[in-house]
């Protein structure tokens, strides 16, 4: 047999060892004018055919050594259109989008993707994480402090809402500083990052408020009698007696405490880059400053993930906070925390929320309490139609009969609103897990 004819039977081999393989989960990242725009991209590959979808589009192409092409195409006729080499896991290259409300004027961008790495037989972990800096913003762009899996844990600390830690020391200006940001394998946007707080402890024995009322809660009367507030207030933490009360009471209040009841004001995840990073102080879909005086030791909040990684910053304790934070502030102190993070893969909810023994419960966050009652609403009939398969009607029917609404936040730029619904209701409705 001629050697050339030899060579030519092994030929296929030959390629075939040199094509890297690229069937799995991507995350993709797209330059646009210098902001990376992140997208869930799958690839299934038979030979050198390449299927799948980028972006929820479906693409077709192929894959010839380190070279790889492929066009996905969305239903309203535009188009991305991929180039590019795949080396050591990642592809880079170019791709072109068509809009399809501006099909002649085509754009290029800079195109570069990661496959999602998979943990294997690795057991979950606890870390104990010490902080050294905090954060002033729900920034995509902050440098993770900590890479965690999936089911790992991780014990922390946080300062409180004016940057002061357990020891009484100022470690950042104040605004809601956050610990974090945690990055979590395999996370990626459309998909839903499940907090549960295991340990939310009190870690010193003192707190800030003071004793204004937010404009949202005043009328003309009101707000002339509160002229004068505003002024800081120092409250004792009694951990063995269970309550909180002013260190320097005024004449009527010499007998006055309250229940301690530690909680997060600040549970988030990065927002997409699309927007600028918003301040620790702000909220919106991706949590954020929620005072939520129910995110409390042994909940769980939900929070749909917008970028690779999720990015999770937790912090602003607060001993106790009535509802809608009407001093402006709560009883803000220092907090010992532990928490388990875990993954909804391939399911993302319109909004935070948060699930507790007895009650399962959807947010709503937006610029007046009207429309912050709406938004929790749609939050929650949605969870009903996506895990308890209701019709529109049958929501109707729960909402009408079950609905429980608390006004959560009035002081900040966002109000907020949550609709809860006891489980104890939802039990004959057998969700679909």
């Amino acid at each position: 047999m001629p050697k050339h004819f030899c060579a030519l039977l092994f030929l296929p081999a030959i390629l075939a060892a040199q094509t890297p393989a690229v069937s799995g989960r991507w995350f993709a990242t797209v330059d646009f004018h210098g902001t990376p725009l992140y997208f869930n991209m799958k690839l299934e590959q038979r030979g050198a055919a390449i299927t799948g979808q980028f972006g929820g589009d479906k693409l077709e192409g192929a894959i010839n050594g380190e070279s790889i092409r492929f066009l996905a195409r969305d239903p309203r006729g535009g188009s991305e259109e991929l180039t590019g080499v795949v080396r050591d896991g990642s592809i880079s290259g170019s791709m072109v989008f068509v809009d399809p409300n501006d099909a002649g004027h085509p754009v290029t961008r800079h195109f570069s993707a990661a496959i999602v790495p998979t943990r294997g037989s690795t057991q979950p972990k606890l870390h104990d994480f010490v902080p050294t800096a905090f954060h002033r913003q729900f920034s995509p762009f902050n440098k993770p402090v900590l890479t965690v899996w999936p089911g790992d844990s991780i014990h922390t600390t946080t300062v409180d809402a004016g940057g002061t830690d357990h020891k009484g020391v100022t470690r950042v200006m104040g605004g809601n500083p956050q610990t974090g940001p945690f990055y979590i394998q395999t996370a990626g946007p459309g998909d839903t990052l499940a907090v549960h707080f295991t340990k939310i402890r009190l870690n010193r024995g003192w707190a800030i408020s003071d004793d204004g009322v937010v404009p949202r809660a005043l009328d003309a009367d009101l707000a002339v009698k509160m002229r004068d507030a505003g002024k800081s207030v120092r409250w004792l933490l009694d951990v063995e007696r269970g309550v909180a009360r002013p260190e320097k009471p005024g004449e009527h209040m010499a007998r006055y405490s309250v229940p301690l009841r530690p909680m997060l004001g600040c549970v988030a995840v990065a927002p997409r880059p699309v927007q600028a990073p918003p301040s620790t102080g702000d909220s919106g879909r991706w949590g954020g400053n929620m005072d939520f005086n129910e995110v409390v030791e042994g909940a769980t909040v939900y929070l749909p993930v917008n970028v690779p990684g999720a990015l999770l910053y937790v912090g602003d304790g607060h001993a106790a906070q009535g509802d809608g934070e009407l001093n402006g502030d709560a009883l803000e102190t220092s907090m010992d925390v532990e928490f388990t993070v875990d993954l909804i893969a391939g399911r993302s909810a319109p909004g935070p929320r948060v699930e507790s023994a007895t009650h399962i419960m959807a947010v709503g966050l937006d610029g007046s309490l009207d429309d912050a009652f709406r938004a929790a609403t749609a939050n929650m009939a949605r969870w009903l139609e996506t895990d308890y398969k209701l019709t529109p009607s049958e929501v109707a029917q729960v909402l009408g009969t079950a609905a429980e609404y608390k006004v959560s936040e009035a002081a900040d730029r966002n109000a907020g609103i949550v609709l809860k619904i006891a489980k104890d209701r939802l039990a004959p409705l057998a969700p679909a897990r």
